[in-house]
């Protein structure tokens, strides 16, 4: 299984090619919902404070065919302006840096490292767009992919539909928890068409702890001491 696979759910999230069902969502009638536009305004003035977000995460893969669950571990890094650090630790550690435009990403088992940049890779383009506009709570990017409807005004729980028809071949809905004090994301659920579903859980969130320049590197797999 290559890098682009290895690296799983992604928040969010991603156009991957994987044998679904055609059928497309039919999302419930949000015409009498109440007006968002004050819950964005205390997301993104929660998100307006924040200059790195560090936390670990647990994916659980529910696989409905098979009765089965997958799990993996993780952790993600984010620092202002653009800085990522998306990395899964079991089963199998693999993931990527950005810095900017451009970075580094890595599988352990080949023991592998390369090099790319999001204006010319556009599945990590695809990654990076997401995993930001998470991170900086980015409303306008996720209206302009997604129909938003409330679930939950405290803690907010927003239901997100696709508008792509290509996502939402594949993507029913995702289904975004917030903190209660709305400064990052702690669960987040992917509903397939296929009837898999895909939780993620944030824990050990720290906001705004100083993360230096080495953190956003990619493992060095020639070091004497690396394992």
């Amino acid at each position: 299984m290559g890098f682009r696979m290895r690296i799983g759910f992604l928040l969010l999230l991603l156009l991957v090619c994987q044998p679904l069902s055609a059928r497309v969502a039919q999302p419930a009638d949000e015409s009498a919902g109440p007006d968002l536009t004050p819950v964005f305004v205390r997301l993104q003035t929660a998100a307006a404070g924040i200059r790195s977000l560090s936390s670990n995460f647990v994916q659980e893969k529910q696989l409905a065919m098979f009765d089965a669950s997958l799990l993996s571990q993780g952790r993600f890094l984010y620092r202002q302006p653009a800085y990522l650090r998306w990395e899964l630790l079991t089963p199998v550690a693999s993931g990527f840096v950005l810095r900017g435009r451009q970075g580094e990403r890595w599988n352990s088992l080949s023991r592998e490292t390369s090099t790319f940049r999001i204006d010319s890779d556009p599945m990590m383009g695809i990654i990076v767009q997401q995993l930001l506009a998470w991170a900086r709570v980015d409303i306008d990017w996720l209206k302009s992919r997604y129909r938003i409807v409330l679930l939950r005004e405290q803690p907010v729980r927003l239901q997100l539909f696709p508008l792509d028809p290509g996502e939402a071949g594949f993507i029913e809905q995702l289904q975004i928890l917030f903190a209660a004090d709305n400064s990052h994301v702690v669960l987040v659920e992917m509903h397939e068409t296929g009837g898999d579903k895909t939780l993620m859980r944030f824990s050990q969130v720290e906001v705004n702890r100083e993360l230096p320049d080495a953190d956003f590197q990619a493992p060095d797999f020639q070091a004497p001491d690396y394992k």
